[in-house]
C-alpha cells in the first residue's frame, strides 16, 4: 500500500470552454469559426456543463472524491468591457457553493486560456490595458472565489506563450514536434498579469493563490544538456521564479521532452497518444514534480492536471497508476505536495483537436450530453478513499 499524506486531496477537473456549450462571446469561438480555421471543430454545446454543472459535481462527490477544479469564463462575467453580468457571476458562485455542499473542495481558475473577443481585438494578453483589465476581471470575480481553497489566476501561462511560436511555425510549414520555447515577450507579459491578479487577490483577503504551470520532464538522450537546460529555462525556470512568492503552485504535467546534440527529439512513434503526438510517459508526473520542488522548496505544490487521452480506459489506469507512484516516490523524498487532480471529468472539446481526444473518466454522448462514468472514474474513487494505492 502506497498511502499519501493526511488531508492530501483527490480531484478531477474540467474548464469552462471546454465543458459549459456556447461561449459565442469569447476569442477561441472566433477563432473556430474563422475561415481556414486550424480547429478541427467547433466548440458547439461541449458538454452542456452550463446546465448540467450539478449532475457533473455528483459524479465526482458519488465516486468518492474530494475536490473539483474549474474555470470561470471571463467573457461571460464581462461579456462588454466594463459590464458586469451577475447572472454570469452568481452562476460560478453557485458552483463553488455547490462543491461545499457536496463536501468537495473547490479549486476555481480565473482564466483558463480564453479571453472576451472585445480584448482580443484591443491587445489581447500583451496590450497596454491587459494589466488593468486582468485586475479589473479578478475584482469582479471576487463573490465567485470566496469560498474556494485555491485560486489560480492564469492556466499554463507558459503554455500561452508557445501558442505565438507553434503558430508562426505552422505558417511557414515548419514540422511541430514537442514544445518550442516560449516567446519572451509573451511570456513576460503574462508573468505580469499574474501578479497584477495577484496583488487583487491578496488586497481583498481572498483565497490561497498561485498560477499553474505545464510540468515537463527533460531527458537527454545524449549531448543534449545544453539544448535541454535552455527550453528548461524558458519553459520552467522563469515561471518557477515568478511564483516564488504564491501561496501554492499547480503543476499540470502529462509528458517528456527529449534533446540529443542538435536539439529536441521527437517522441517514437509507438509512445505517441492521441493528443498533440506527446509520449506516453507517467513517469514524467513524479520527475517534474522533483524538479519544481527543487526550484521551490518553500512553496507548497498542487497536482492540478495529470491524465492521458486514450480510448482504453484500463490504459488510463495503468497510466495513473504508474504516475501516482512516481508522485508517491517524490512526496517521501520531501516534495510538498497537497493534491492530485486529474484531467479530466469529462470527455471533452480538447482545442484544436476537437473531441477527438478523450481525456475523461466519464464519456460524454454527443447528441443527448448523457453522462456514463468510466470503470476509471470508480478507481480513482477508491484510491482517494484509501488515500493511496493498493
Amino acid at each position: 500500500m502506497t498511502q499519501f499524506p493526511d488531508g492530501f486531496l483527490w480531484g478531477t477537473a474540467t474548464a469552462a470552454h471546454q465543458v459549459e456549450g456556447g461561449n459565442v462571446n469569447n476569442d477561441h469561438w472566433e477563432m473556430e469559426h474563422a475561415e481556414h480555421s486550424p480547429f478541427a471543430e467547433s466548440s458547439g454545446d461541449a458538454c452542456d456543463s452550463w446546465n448540467r454543472w450539478e449532475a457533473d459535481l455528483d459524479l465526482v462527490a458519488g465516486a468518492g472524491l474530494d475536490t473539483y477544479r474549474f474555470s470561470l469564463e471571463w467573457s461571460r462575467i464581462e461579456p462588454a468591457e466594463g459590464e458586469l453580468s451577475r447572472s454570469a457571476l452568481d452562476h460560478y458562485r453557485r458552483i463553488t457553493d455547490g462543491c461545499r455542499d457536496r463536501g468537495l473542495t473547490p479549486i476555481v481558475t480565473l482564466v483558463h486560456f480564453t479571453m472576451p473577443r472585445w480584448m482580443m481585438h484591443d491587445g489581447g494578453w500583451t496590450g497596454p490595458k491587459a494589466g488593468d483589465r486582468v485586475a479589473r476581471f479578478t475584482e469582479l470575480a471576487l463573490p465567485a472565489v470566496e469560498h474556494a481553497e485555491y485560486v489560480l489566476t492564469l492556466n499554463e501561462p507558459n503554455l500561452m506563450a508557445v501558442q505565438p511560436v507553434i503558430g508562426a511555425m505552422a505558417r511557414r510549414g515548419e514540422p511541430i514536434h514537442g514544445l518550442p520555447v516560449p516567446d519572451q515577450g509573451v511570456a513576460e507579459a503574462l508573468i505580469g498579469l499574474h501578479g497584477r491578479s495577484t496583488e487583487v487577490l491578496r488586497g481583498a483577503g481572498a483565497p490561497p493563490s498561485g498560477m499553474s504551470l505545464v510540468g515537463l520532464e527533460y531527458i537527454d538522450e545524449g549531448g543534449g544538456q545544453e539544448h535541454l537546460q535552455a527550453a528548461r529555462a524558458a519553459m520552467m525556470d522563469q515561471f518557477l521564479r515568478a511564483a516564488a512568492g504564491d501561496d501554492v503552485v499547480g503543476l499540470q504535467v502529462y509528458t517528456a521532452q527529449r534533446f540529443g546534440a542538435d536539439g529536441l527529439i521527437a517522441a517514437p512513434a509507438d509512445r505517441q497518444t492521441l493528443a498533440h503526438g506527446m509520449e506516453r510517459r507517467p513517469e514524467a508526473l513524479g520527475a517534474a514534480i522533483r524538479y519544481a520542488s527543487s526550484v521551490l522548496p518553500e512553496t507548497p505544490l498542487l497536482v492540478t492536471e495529470n491524465g492521458i487521452a486514450t480510448a482504453d480506459d484500463a490504459d488510463r489506469i495503468a497510466f495513473t497508476a504508474d504516475a501516482l507512484t512516481g508522485l508517491a516516490a517524490a512526496i517521501a523524498d520531501g516534495a510538498d505536495v497537497r493534491g492530485y487532480v486529474h484531467w479530466s471529468l469529462l470527455d471533452n472539446f480538447e482545442w484544436m483537436l476537437g473531441f477527438a481526444p478523450t481525456f475523461g473518466l466519464v464519456a460524454v454522448d454527443r447528441e443527448t450530453f448523457a453522462r456514463t462514468p468510466k470503470p476509471s472514474l470508480a478507481w480513482l474513487g477508491e484510491v482517494a478513499k484509501r488515500n493511496g494505492l493498493a
